[in-house]
């Protein structure tokens, strides 16, 4: 099969037939192999029953429902493990995200050796409100991640071979930094390209500002997963080994001056009476704990087996 187009939704009951008609005419006119997987993120609206339907029209498509809504990474998972074409594309069910984009996707892709081609949506018609803090995390995301040739990391359209989502687990709200995983995995011939951006047609969009502090934690989060995700031990070790010998010398110190002082035959104060061997006291606690919270995260760092586990209610 030459293409999987996974698509996650949330009420998106208007924009679904068009969604899928568009696709087929584009997959058709250039004689792709392909499928149309949908995953349902436990819409309230009748989004399934129009699934439902088109599956009857598209046997292209294949579909999941969440019984809840758990977010688009969780979608997006679930749509990597299903899809079996030799490209996938990922794309938001708003009609936001052009399907005559595909072509070009798919031919970078499989003919010019990207692993990964995120889209860049150069003119937007979204809210400044989205647009500025979108450009302040995509230049911080740059900057810590070291991929500085993309404008828009968290675009809907992309383009994958199959290795890299058979390879990346994408979980919580990781979806806006696939390139990044990506990255860690050991794809790295990621580019961009410049695709149409259109007006939301139907409903109003899903995500509130609440999600640029998601935003912000999930890149500390995949800086450090990235980072010392297979080694916590060199973060929390260091910094807690570094804190425990300060703490331990500044002890010694203070018991030596008394010591001193004592065989000097002049005044000394206690070690106790003395703010500096409380704040020694805290630094050698709080490095036997952080080393200590290194040693337990290096035995259970490979142990999350349920953090992808989601109830899903049918499939067809």
């Amino acid at each position: 099969m030459d293409i999987s187009v996974v698509i996650p939704l949330y009420n998106e009951e208007e924009s679904l037939p068009e969604l899928t008609d568009w696709i087929r005419r584009v997959m058709n006119q250039h004689n792709f192999s392909y499928e149309i997987v949908l995953v349902d993120d436990g819409s309230t609206d009748t989004s399934w029953s129009v699934i439902e339907k088109l599956k009857t029209q598209h046997e292209q498509i294949s579909a999941v429902k969440f019984r809840r809504n758990y977010g688009k990474s969780a979608a997006l998972n679930v749509g990597f493990n299903i899809a079996e074409g030799d490209v996938v594309i990922t794309m938001d069910a708003d009609l936001q995200d052009s399907p005559d984009e595909i072509p070009e996707l798919y031919d970078r892709v499989m003919n010019k050796g990207a692993d990964l081609v995120s889209g860049w949506k150069q003119k937007r018609y979204d809210p400044l409100t989205k647009t500025i803090p979108t450009k302040l995390f995509n230049a911080a995301t740059r900057s810590m991640s070291g991929i500085h040739n993309l404008h828009d990391f968290n675009c809907g359209l992309k383009a994958y071979k199959k290795d890299v989502v058979k390879s990346i687990e994408v979980y919580g709200e990781m979806h806006r930094y696939i390139p990044v995983l990506a990255k860690w995995a050991g794809f790295t011939n990621i580019q961009e390209q410049i695709v149409q951006h259109y007006p939301r047609k139907y409903g109003t969009t899903k995500f509130g500002a609440g999600r640029f502090v998601k935003g912000f934690l999930d890149l500390m989060s995949i800086f450090f997963v990235g980072k010392f995700g297979k080694r916590p031990m060199h973060f929390f070790g260091a910094i807690g080994s570094i804190s425990f010998v300060i703490g331990f010398f500044i002890t010694l110190f203070l018991i030596f001056e008394k010591l001193m002082s004592i065989a000097n035959g002049t005044p000394y104060r206690n070690v106790t009476d003395q703010p500096l061997f409380y704040l020694s006291l805290v630094a050698i606690l709080i490095g036997t704990q952080l080393f200590l919270t290194g040693f337990i995260a290096e035995l259970v760092s490979r142990n999350s087996a349920d953090r992808n586990k989601y109830h899903i209610a049918k499939v067809i």
